[in-house]
């Protein structure tokens, strides 16, 4: 018994060292309480080791940030029609081999018989982002069909698929699409149904201009010249309103119930977990977006496999102002993410301090 004490108080003190060094590491970067800041969640197993938030949700009320403000998580919302994808496979109503042409007919080349959904989910497809920026009304408000549209016409790619990386948001706002081409439900209600009512994702909802998100965020950036920070999100940001690629809103509690619908197999086959964190391809050093050591992408995450260390699951999220966070080292069940409504922190650092922490714990061997 005495032993088995002992044991008990040095877990609870490595966790009370985590606790206060993550939170040492975050309030230095939010270090001001009325500015702008982030919800913070760690978890291992179903513990909740740190949770914690920093700053204000809009500067225009001082709402504060908590564990149900609703961030908008931008990239990281791909993961979500990835999974959608994946789940429509393993029903055998797609598959991952089916060419582009077979969903969008309407689109005149035929190097679209050689896109694969693999392909548009790794980004790996050769498609360019050639999206007009001429137009600011264009840029600020198109939505995921607006934003594909110069796809029916485009003439050439920028490598032939699956041979190289490029980042590129347009390929995943095409399975607002796919999804109801193929199910004869429309994007949002097949999101809702199959995804976020299965795990348990009450309050997480697709941003539309007319919608009421409750407990909203608003991102910001720092404006130089009013020595203050300025909104930044809907009508000042580029590509702000679609879908499928980035306009998921969510809490870091909602967020939680989304990693263990995930670790559980709630909403996929441990096939397809499997497939979705290997990589498919690795990133390389001159990627304009998403390159890290020893990094691959996989189908809508990020996957890193250093030497000696743990896989680490993640992904990014830049909208606005937002920037996001969230990452996973699924052989030891923990999940880290922090959801920030403004635009100045080197997410890859201070994740790189987080899981150095937990390896001076001794929680990675």
């Amino acid at each position: 018994m005495f032993i088995l004490l002992v044991s008990m108080s040095y877990s609870q003190d490595k966790k009370e060292i985590f606790r206060n060094q993550i939170d040492a590491l975050f309030s230095s970067i939010y270090s001001n309480p009325q500015e702008p800041g982030a919800a913070v969640l760690v978890m291992k197993g179903n513990d909740t080791i740190f949770e914690k938030c920093y700053g204000v949700a809009d500067i225009q009320t001082k709402a504060p940030i908590t564990p149900h403000t609703n961030f908008c998580i931008a990239s990281v919302s791909k993961q979500f029609s990835a999974v959608a994808i994946l789940q429509l496979a393993e029903k055998k109503k797609l598959s991952l081999n089916d060419n582009l042409k077979k969903f969008f007919p309407e689109y005149q080349a035929d190097f679209y018989k050689q896109i694969k959904l693999r392909h548009i989910l790794s980004h790996t497809s050769g498609i360019p982002d050639s999206r007009p920026r001429t137009d600011r009304h264009f840029v600020l408000y198109s939505t995921d069909v607006e934003s594909c549209q110069y796809l029916i016409n485009l003439n050439k790619l920028n490598f032939k698929p699956g041979t190289q990386y490029e980042y590129i948001n347009t390929t995943f706002q095409l399975v607002y699409q796919i999804i109801p081409r193929v199910t004869g439900i429309d994007f949002d209600s097949y999101m809702k149904q199959h995804i976020f009512d299965v795990a348990g994702m009450n309050n997480t909802m697709y941003f539309e201009p007319d919608r009421n998100i409750p407990n909203m965020a608003h991102g910001y950036t720092f404006d130089k010249t009013k020595n203050n920070y300025v909104e930044y999100d809907y009508g000042e940001a580029n590509f702000f309103a679609s879908k499928a690629d980035g306009g998921l809103y969510t809490s870091i509690t909602d967020f939680a119930k989304w990693e263990m619908a995930l670790r559980n197999n709630l909403v996929w086959t441990a096939k397809s977990k499997k497939m979705a964190y290997t990589p498919k391809i690795m990133i390389p050093k001159n990627a304009e977006y998403g390159y890290n050591e020893d990094t691959g992408y996989g189908f809508g995450f990020f996957i890193q496999q250093k030497p000696n260390k743990p896989k680490i699951v993640y992904h990014l999220g830049d909208n606005g102002g937002f920037t996001i966070y969230a990452g996973k080292i699924p052989s030891k069940d923990i999940l880290v993410m922090f959801f920030s409504n403004r635009d100045d922190i080197d997410r890859i650092a201070t994740a790189d301090k987080i899981y150095a922490m937990m390896e001076q714990a001794n929680w990675l061997k």
